[in-house]
């Protein structure tokens, strides 16, 4: 006996599922590449260039160190030739980096010779300071009216500390066998005390500034409480300038 079962047939039925097929999520589109001429561009390739240079900060380009003398070549299109210490290699770097031709060092900067570093004639030095307050990247050890240092290691042979000291008691002078060179090393240590030193200056003068500026303060206050008369008033007239041009160059300062 046939069983009266039919079998269904599959179903011809087109489901929702079907005519809505899930859509697979869209990529999110790649970021455009930075700009050559965008602000985070240009920072980065001050910074590479920077990094090539030998971070003595001598000044002997022309600019106020190595990062200005950077930031100048790829703002600017200052001429790379103008590096007496990174000498003819650190000119072969630096046309590398920006595609111009390797030129000669400008004569008129410097000449290219053997790493120097600073000595101080203990005998004559008087502890003035300003050899420490002229290096760059704080390579000389002392304080007031004591004797200072250099500290052989750390000297970039800049030459920055001759100039100001009263008495003449600095030499440049061939350093020891074995800091006859100037690594990549030393030049990014150099430029980290550079960077340091520059926030400490700023720090120190900030709060030189506010200090300053609060003891106005309270002198005119003390003013304003005491008799008033016209000598009185001039005093009060003096400082209330002076307060005012001291929150000036605090508001330029931030």
């Amino acid at each position: 006996m046939r069983s009266s079962v039919r079998r269904s047939a599959p179903s011809s039925a087109i489901t929702p599922d079907a005519l809505n097929p899930p859509v697979p999520p869209r990529p999110e589109p790649a970021a455009p590449p930075a700009s050559p001429t965008s602000g985070d561009a240009v920072d980065a390739r001050i910074e590479a260039i920077d990094a090539l240079l030998p971070q003595t900060q001598c000044t002997q380009c022309g600019h106020g160190g190595c990062l200005p003398y950077a930031t100048a070549i790829v703002r600017d299109a200052a001429p790379i030739d103008r590096c007496p210490p990174g000498g003819a290699a650190g000119i072969a770097l630096l046309a590398a980096a920006t595609g111009r031709p390797v030129v000669p060092l400008d004569p008129a900067c410097g000449v290219e010779r053997p790493r120097r570093i600073a000595r101080i004639v203990a005998d004559l030095c008087i502890g003035c300071t300003k050899c420490i307050q002229a290096c760059p990247v704080d390579a000389i050890a002392g304080a007031t009216k004591r004797l200072h240092a250099v500290i052989p290691e750390l000297c970039t042979g800049c030459d920055l500390c001759v100039a100001p000291c009263p008495v003449d008691c600095i030499e440049m002078v061939e350093p020891p066998a074995g800091l006859a060179g100037w690594t990549r090393a030393d030049a990014n240590a150099a430029r980290l005390r550079h960077r340091r030193r520059a926030r400490r200056l700023e720090r120190v003068a900030r709060e030189t500034r506010e200090r300053l500026a609060g003891e106005a303060q309270a002198k005119l206050a003390a003013l304003e409480a005491g008799p008033q008369d016209a000598a009185v008033a001039r005093k009060r007239a003096i400082v209330e300038a002076a307060i005012a041009r001291a929150r000036a160059r605090l508001e330029g300062a931030r």
